[in-house]
């Protein structure tokens, strides 16, 4: 009798704790993710939101928890994951072209002794026409803008062919033709069954951007689809006496996309 092959999660976390100096930064998180969704992390400033994602990538110590991707340990399955950084993080000036940043995505696919060749080029290419970028392959990066940088790191993701993707506040100042670049990537890799876990600050876009949200504050406030966990009450718990200040900025937001809306005559 055939029997039904178990579901293995992409990536499953379980009581993961970080300190600083002996500070707790995170504690106790725990959370396992669906293939194939888009997924926001929000919080208010030092809740942890980019610790998470360096200490599941070992790029943080830490002091208690497991991480496993796929079922296994993150060590054995880097060859699944993405990674773009945030762009503070970034050495900008040194001395390379876009097109071999986008080709470092490739070195996992490489032996040791193995060089990237056309093929490697070829893909590279590729990545960086994706995101718009195909005419600036030769260009430094340091002579390119925050978004054309951006952008960049997203085309070398996309050359790693990961199945897993974490994504380091990538809207975070681009213009609106990057921003409206990257949510398309980030729609075609779920459209792939590829999984993308997004740091995310803009909280006006959480509802049209992400099938799935994690509200973070130095513990796991709430996770789960948006429609259902996007709400007052768990914001009230992630951001306490702030809340009052994001929920006037939305509203600001909302009344300023009305007022436009009516006097281009496309309101209703």
């Amino acid at each position: 009798m055939l029997t039904r092959k178990e579901h293995i999660s992409p990536l499953s976390v379980d009581n993961l704790t970080v300190a600083y100096q002996k500070n707790p930064v995170l504690r106790n998180i725990t959370f396992e993710v669906t293939e194939g969704e888009l997924i926001g992390i929000i919080g208010p400033n030092g809740a942890g939101k980019s610790t998470l994602i360096k200490a599941i990538l070992g790029l943080q110590p830490t002091l208690t928890g497991q991480t496993l991707v796929y079922g296994k340990p993150y060590k054995t399955q880097r060859k699944l994951i993405g990674y773009v950084p945030q762009r503070e993080s970034v050495d900008w000036d040194f001395p390379t072209n876009a097109l071999d940043v986008v080709m470092m995505g490739r070195y996992g696919h490489l032996g040791l002794l193995r060089r990237p060749g056309a093929k490697e080029k070829a893909i590279a290419m590729e990545c960086l026409a994706k995101v718009g970028m195909a005419d600036y392959a030769g260009r430094q990066i340091s002579q390119l803008s925050g978004g054309q940088q951006q952008r960049v790191f997203l085309a070398r993701a996309l050359a790693q062919d990961a199945t897993l993707y974490f994504m380091d506040e990538p809207f975070a100042g681009v213009d609106a033709a990057t921003e409206k670049a990257i949510i398309t990537l980030l729609n075609e890799l779920k459209r792939q069954g590829k999984t993308v876990l997004v740091v995310h600050h803009d909280l006006a876009t959480v509802e049209q951007y992400f099938d799935s949200v994690m509200l973070l504050n130095g513990e796991l406030v709430a996770f789960g689809p948006t429609r259902t966990t996007f709400t007052e009450q768990r914001l009230q718990e992630a951001y306490g006496g702030r809340l009052t200040f994001i929920k006037s900025s939305l509203s600001e937001q909302t009344e300023q996309t009305e007022q436009t809306a009516i006097l281009s005559g496309t309101g209703r």
